[in-house]
């Protein structure tokens, strides 16, 4: 690909075809002129010539053959054309009808003459006119011309003298000397001019642009320090052109740039507003139940036997609720005001796993949680150790809440390629619509936060989960589930051998 110009370059070459054209243009008008102006000079200064010719050699105005010196004439005809090779002189008849011309037999193509010119002549027209060539060149040529004296018995012009001033040898030896002197030397200057122009205007717009260059410089190191990781994914290219494209090119991904956090900005504040009112509503419900408990509490003893245990028991339900919304609360924006973790080591997920199964097993019942399939072998991992069972505990947590009753939770473990996966299925409902979209595009949980149906934000285990995975480079996925219910996989890469 053939690089940009610069704006000083492409300056430069506008001024160029710019002094080129008007060279050009002089050129073509100053030749114009000149010839205009030697045409006239000539007539001018040839004006009297046929007159003259016709006032002392009067046998040459014998139009008729009969009377007519045809030697005398050719003499004088041959002589006019000695001294002045670049003339031709022709005798016309009343009609414009060459009669007589010395010269090379059928140098003659075109025999009538416009008169109209040669009236004008006659009359004084202004200077230069041209008329007729008598040889066909098809070009209006200079002329001098006289009227022959009239007889007395003539009712029209007896005929004219025409003498053509710059005949074709003149044209031949006046086109050798412009081409040899003139237009050289002018050639000469003008290539001369043309290049100081261009030093003094290359120097200047250098000078004049050298501001804008550096703007664009500037905007280039600023477009490219500023890309996203999701510009870069998009194999975006750095901005190219000269300095006013670039110019212009950063200042629109700029435009979009800021458009595009203003938006977020605001999508932001709008799910921080939601995120508010969510928790708002998740605490005040489990708040206003406890303070009722308590207020009955407070009051006299209770008639009936147990009701206090009941109460009790039922405050410190509602107590632990809350608990555990703020505890996930505090966990999940830990977890986003960081990029990496924080606290690596490696360990067995493997044991991990079982000790996360086995943590749940506390009453003398069937296991609430269960293990499946066959054991894959050790299986390290380098990452928080805590952070990750943090995310175990809070998926068998809510598989156990929202399946309660039904079939125990299964909790498999396997490993495929350099990652291991952890599987988590209940037999329960299973969960929104919206949950699962987002989990399938890999779209966060807690950005904007989820509105469940009767009020109040859900899914925070399964955000703080996760977030968890994606900061050990892995992911939480949703899978079909034969059974029914919901089947998770926390997905997390294997340490390094």
């Amino acid at each position: 690909m053939i690089a940009a110009r610069s704006f000083t370059t492409r300056l430069t070459l506008a001024l160029a075809l710019l002094l080129v054209a008007y060279g050009a243009l002089v050129g073509v008008l100053g030749r114009h002129v000149a010839v205009e102006h030697e045409q006239e000079s000539l007539q001018r200064l040839s004006h009297g010539l046929a007159r003259h010719i016709v006032e002392h050699w009067p046998e040459i105005t014998l139009t008729d053959p009969d009377q007519a010196d045809r030697a005398a004439r050719a003499e004088l005809l041959s002589m006019l054309m000695v001294v002045n090779p670049g003339i031709q002189v022709y005798v016309l008849d009343a009609d414009g009808r060459v009669q007589a011309y010395i010269g090379e037999p059928g140098m003659v193509r075109q025999e009538q003459v416009d008169l109209q010119a040669v009236r004008n002549f006659l009359a004084g027209a202004a200077l230069p006119l041209r008329g007729t060539d008598p040889m066909g060149s098809g070009m209006a040529r200079i002329f001098s011309a006289a009227m022959f004296p009239p007889r007395p018995t003539d009712t029209r012009p007896p005929g004219y003298l025409y003498v053509i001033l710059d005949g074709q040898a003149r044209e031949q030896v006046a086109g050798q000397l412009s081409l040899r002197r003139v237009w050289q030397g002018a050639g000469v200057v003008a290539a001369v001019g043309l290049l100081v122009t261009l030093l003094l205007g290359v120097f200047a717009f250098r000078r004049l642009t050298l501001p804008l260059h550096r703007l664009a410089g500037r905007l280039r190191d600023y477009s490219l320090r500023t890309l996203h990781a999701a510009d870069a994914r998009r194999d975006r290219s750095p901005i190219s052109g000269d300095e006013v494209s670039a110019i212009a090119a950063a200042f629109a991904e700029m435009t979009q740039r800021i458009e595009a956090q203003t938006a977020r900005e605001q999508q932001q504040a709008s799910a921080h507003r939601e995120m508010m009112a969510s928790v708002a509503h998740d605490l005040r419900t489990p708040l206003t139940a406890l303070h009722g408990h308590l207020e009955a509490m407070a009051g006299k003893t209770p008639a009936e036997p147990g009701r206090c245990d009941r109460l009790l028991a039922a405050a410190l339900a509602q107590s632990d609720k809350v608990r555990r919304l703020s505890q996930q609360l505090f966990e999940l924006a830990a977890l986003q005001s960081t990029d990496q973790v924080l606290h690596c080591e490696r360990f067995r997920l493997d044991e991990l796993v079982t000790d996360a199964v086995q943590k749940f097993d506390l009453g003398d019942g069937p296991p609430p949680v269960t293990l499946h399939g066959a054991a894959p072998g050790p299986l390290e991992l380098d990452g928080d150790l805590q952070l990750i069972e943090r995310a175990l505990s809070n998926l068998i947590d809510n598989a156990m809440r929202h399946a309660p009753g039904a079939a125990p939770v299964r909790v498999s473990l396997r490993q495929a390629g350099g990652k291991a996966e952890v599987l988590i299925e209940d037999a329960g409902p299973g969960l929104p619509e919206e949950l699962l979209d987002r989990l399938e595009q890999g779209q966060s949980l807690r950005d904007p936060p989820v509105r469940r149906s009767s009020g109040g934000i859900g899914g925070l285990g399964l955000a703080i989960a996760q977030r968890v995975a994606a900061l050990h480079g892995g992911s939480l996925q949703a899978l079909a589930s034969p059974h029914g219910g919901t089947r998770l996989c926390l997905a997390l890469p294997l340490a390094a051998p």
